[in-house]
């Protein structure tokens, strides 16, 4: 019992609203953990400084080069999303204090340009700021992370945390020359391994089955066929009117792309058990085992509470802590391992208090291994798939999983309480973070009837 109200203590401190003149005894108060209730605290919503996302949308993923995006430019995929921000929850768009928007392949100077172009068509005045922020794969998750913080801080009210990635214009590529230094530094030659190799390292080093790694796959494929084919996506996805350009002709076909075209409803271990390694000969990391390469984005609208109940806007999700780690690069897959537990410990809780992960599917062998490793229940992991199926938009998969998530906690009502968003990082490093749904209120009105020993009073703080 001691042990669950230190960890409520830990939260409720987390919690607190900053200002003093916030504070209210009767709606502040730690307490036993209600038999079936997941969380081990409760709270009202009188939190004004809670930070909240109140809209999360998504582009389709689609595969590069090849799929639905291959001709539609990096601004015109960010727009849209942007634009659905605004259209969806009708705030004013001269309202956002900044857009963070988490990129990674494209030149910095370049990217720049294109994102405040996107804002530009989305219909944001030229007096909003606007950002980019690349920590590789997590850089969606960063930019989310960034807005929260930055709005936590008094930076500003309300901002757009999001992700966007085209591997068709922006491939990856290594441009430029090699420091010579690197060799004098095992763990700098490692951050030039390629991801594959890293792949291929971890299921070594681990143990992870090339039979483990295929069913995984299969899973993801068809965890996300079952959600496409029952609608599950289509509050998350912006629908894109974009073209298509015939490779032989050159004619032009106008478009609507809404679904993911990366999702193979057929996929089956005997067929996946026939492709060959792609990184090492005798290695287990195959084309089907591994993320797809694809273009998207997705957008994340935050504010405080106070300012969100003021507008009267739903609140679809509360963002509670975030944590970036640092692991041996030669593995950078096994991030989330680490990753997942630091930022639970951050929220006061415990990883059983978690109702629902999104662990991005970098690699199978990767995501089996932490799966495995934090003893987590396939049932509550991906259970829409993951980016085997959906695809990696490296810049985008932080704000792509938010909108997944959040989306999904909704629907599933008081059996989901907290999810987590999780993902490796390139050079060796994992993030992750813990949102709580959005609509979870405790009842406290008979707060002041809960034992004294329970209730955390000023002489405790």
């Amino acid at each position: 019992m001691e042990k669950a109200f230190n960890r409520q203590r830990v939260l409720l401190e987390h919690l607190r609203p900053s200002s003093s003149s916030q504070r209210d005894e009767s709606v502040i108060s730690a307490s036993a953990c209600m038999a079936g209730d997941s969380a081990s605290y409760q709270r009202t919503a009188s939190f004004g400084d809670d930070i909240v996302i109140v809209a999360a949308y998504r582009t389709a993923l689609c595969k590069s080069k090849r799929g639905g995006f291959k001709d539609t430019l990096p601004d015109d995929l960010l727009a849209p999303v942007l634009k659905a921000l605004i259209e969806k929850t009708n705030v004013n768009p001269s309202e956002v204090g900044d857009i963070v928007v988490g990129t990674v392949l494209a030149p910095g100077s370049q990217r720049a340009s294109e994102c405040r172009m996107a804002a530009f068509y989305a219909g944001f005045p030229e007096t909003v700021p606007i950002r980019t922020v690349n920590r590789q794969c997590s850089s969606g998750l960063q930019a989310v992370a960034d807005v929260a913080a930055a709005i936590k801080a008094g930076f500003y009210d309300i901002g757009i945390g999001a992700g966007l990635e085209s591997m068709t214009v922006n491939p990856m590529a290594w441009e430029g020359s090699i420091n010579p230094k690197v060799n004098s530094i095992q763990q700098a030659q490692d951050c030039l391994l390629p991801m594959g190799i890293t792949s291929e390292n971890v299921a070594h080093r681990y143990g992870v089955t090339r039979q483990e790694q295929d069913q995984a796959a299969v899973e993801s494929h068809r965890r996300a066929a079952a959600a496409t084919a029952a609608g599950r996506f289509k509050d998350e996805i912006v629908p894109v009117a974009t073209k298509i350009v015939d490779p032989k002709t050159g004619e032009e076909k106008s478009v609507t792309i809404s679904v993911d075209d990366g999702i193979r409803p057929n996929a089956s271990v005997s067929d996946l058990a026939k492709l060959r390694p792609v990184f090492k000969k005798d290695g287990t990391t195959t084309a089907g085992n591994s993320s797809q390469v694809s273009d998207g984005a997705g957008a994340v609208l935050l504010m405080k509470r106070s300012l969100a109940m003021q507008k009267g806007l739903p609140i679809l999700g509360v963002f509670r802590s975030f944590a970036a780690v640092g692991v041996d690069p030669a593995v950078m897959g096994v991030g989330p391992a680490v990753a997942i537990p630091a930022a639970v410990k951050a929220a006061g809780l415990e990883i059983d208090d978690i109702d629902l992960f999104e662990i991005n599917e970098a690699f199978a062998s990767q995501f089996v291994y932490c799966r495995n490793k934090l003893g987590l229940d396939p049932e509550k992991v991906n259970v829409n798939g993951g980016a085997m199926a959906i695809g990696h938009p490296l810049g985008a998969t932080g704000a792509r999983c938010v909108a997944t998530l959040l989306h999904e906690m909704k629907r599933r009502g008081k059996d989901s309480r907290f999810g987590v968003i999780s993902m490796c990082i390139g050079t060796g490093m994992g993030a992750a973070a813990v949102f709580e749904r959005g609509d979870c209120v405790d009842d406290l009105r008979n707060a002041r009837q809960i034992q004294s020993n329970n209730f955390l009073s000023k002489d405790a703080r």
